[in-house]
Formats: C-alpha cells, sequence, structure tokens
C-alpha cells in the first residue's frame, strides 16, 4: 500500500488540539499530525508499546 492510499484517523481525545499523532487503519503506519512523515512498524510491537506508555 501506498502511502498516499493510507487513510488515517485521529484520536477522538485529541479533538481540537494540534498536537497529536494519527494512526492508518491498517495499524501498521503512524503519522504526528503536524508532520507528514509515516513510521510503519509490526502491529503487535505498536500496540504493545502503546500500552506499555500507559
Amino acid at each position: 500500500m501506498t502511502k498516499e492510499a493510507l487513510r488515517f484517523k485521529k484520536a477522538s481525545r485529541s479533538a481540537g488540539h494540534t498536537e497529536c499523532v494519527e494512526l492508518a487503519h491498517t495499524l501498521t503506519a503512524v503519522r504526528d499530525s503536524k508532520n507528514g512523515a509515516v513510521l510503519t512498524a509490526d502491529a503487535r510491537a505498536l500496540v504493545a508499546y502503546a500500552r506499555a506508555q500507559r
């Protein structure tokens, strides 16, 4: 899948804020809302990392 074909979703809790992270529907791509650079990662590793940060 190309970077242009990815659809990103912003977390509902970040509404109105400019400092947030968006996930692509594939759950393997992440980007900063202000900076279009895309980071790709294994979905399981990404979820494990996010859970560890709570």
